[in-house]
């Protein structure tokens, strides 16, 4: 199955792009993408534990993925 995961802000300077496309195994979890994507250049820069929606809700590292779900990984905000 693919997942789409998108990638914001500070993630996408850092991978020099806003989307990938990861090729995943049938029950894989939120956890194995964010696993798969620490090979990817660019990675260095995430945190050990980056926040992640799934489908535009906040979801856990143990949430099982379906095809074509989309993840986000949601970099830390600054304001004031």
């Amino acid at each position: 199955m693919t997942i789409t995961v998108l990638l914001f802000a500070s993630y996408a300077d850092a991978f020099g792009r806003t989307r990938l496309d990861v090729a995943a195994p049938a029950g894989a979890t939120v956890a194995d993408i964010v696993a798969r994507i620490r090979s990817e250049r660019g990675a260095e820069r995430l945190p050990p534990r980056p926040v992640v929606a799934v489908n535009r809700e906040y979801a856990e590292y143990d949430r099982v993925l379906a095809a074509n779900d989309e993840v986000a990984l949601i970099p830390p905000v600054a304001g004031g």
